[in-house]
C-alpha cells in the first residue's frame, strides 16, 4: 500500500528450554526466540500485529504469567524492548495505534494489549471464544485473562469464513483498516490462531 512502512519489533525475547532443538543454533540448555511483532505506519495511524510482552509483564511477570511457562521460555524481561518502549524511541505517540490485529491471544503475543487500551483488537472470533472458556490446563496456562481482561471492550471479532486469497480460503477483511491487512484462518496451533497478511512497501 502506497504509504505504508513496516517496522519490525521483537518485543521480549524468549529462553526456552531445549537449546538448538527450539531455535537451530544456541549451544546450551536454552535456546533464544524472538517475541516478533510488527507495527504497521499508516498515513492516518499505527496499526500494530500482535504485542509481545507488556509493562505489566515485565514488571509483575509472577502476577501475570504461569509459574509453568515462566520455567519453561524464561523471557528477558527488559522494558525497552516493550512495544510500547519500542515506538516511542521511534518517534511515535502510542495513542496513534489505533488498530491491534491478533494472530492469537497465547501471554507471549498478548501481553501488550492493556498498554494500548484505546486500540481497536481484531482477531478471529474462535480465538476469543477459546481463551474466555479456559476448558483444558493449557489452556489456563496460555491465556491470561490478566493481560487482556480491560481490553475486551474494544474486542472486535471475525468468524472464520470469508474470501479466497491466492489459494487460502476464509481470509477475512478487517473494519476500519485497509484491504492490504488480512486475517487467514491458521488453525491448529490454537483453535483461533491465524496468520496475517499485510501486503505494504517499506
Amino acid at each position: 500500500r502506497k504509504g505504508m512502512r513496516i517496522h519490525h519489533l521483537n518485543c521480549i525475547s524468549s529462553c526456552p528450554l531445549g537449546g538448538a532443538l527450539m531455535d537451530g543454533r544456541t549451544v546450551g540448555i536454552r535456546g533464544r526466540l524472538a517475541c516478533h511483532c510488527l507495527l504497521l505506519e499508516l498515513p492516518d495511524r499505527l496499526v500494530l500485529v500482535d504485542t509481545g510482552f507488556g509493562l505489566r509483564d515485565v514488571q509483575s511477570p509472577r502476577t501475570r504469567l504461569s509459574k509453568f511457562f515462566l520455567a519453561l521460555t524464561s523471557p528477558e524481561f527488559r522494558e525497552e524492548m516493550t512495544a510500547i518502549r519500542q515506538l516511542a524511541r521511534l518517534g511515535f505517540d502510542p495513542r496513534d495505534v489505533l488498530d491491534i490485529v491478533m494472530t492469537h491471544l497465547d501471554f507471549d503475543h498478548a501481553g501488550g494489549l492493556d498498554d494500548f487500551p484505546h486500540a481497536t483488537v481484531h482477531m478471529l472470533q474462535d480465538e476469543r471464544d477459546a481463551a474466555i472458556a479456559q476448558r483444558t490446563m493449557l489452556d489456563r496456562m496460555r491465556y491470561r485473562p490478566q493481560q487482556w481482561a480491560g481490553t475486551r471492550r474494544n474486542w472486535r471479532v471475525y468468524e472464520a469464513e470469508g474470501d479466497a486469497w491466492y489459494g487460502f480460503e476464509r481470509v477475512r477483511s478487517l473494519a476500519g483498516l485497509p484491504p492490504e491487512i488480512l486475517l487467514v484462518p491458521m488453525i491448529g496451533h490454537t483453535l483461533g490462531h491465524a496468520a496475517v497478511v499485510v501486503e505494504g512497501t517499506n
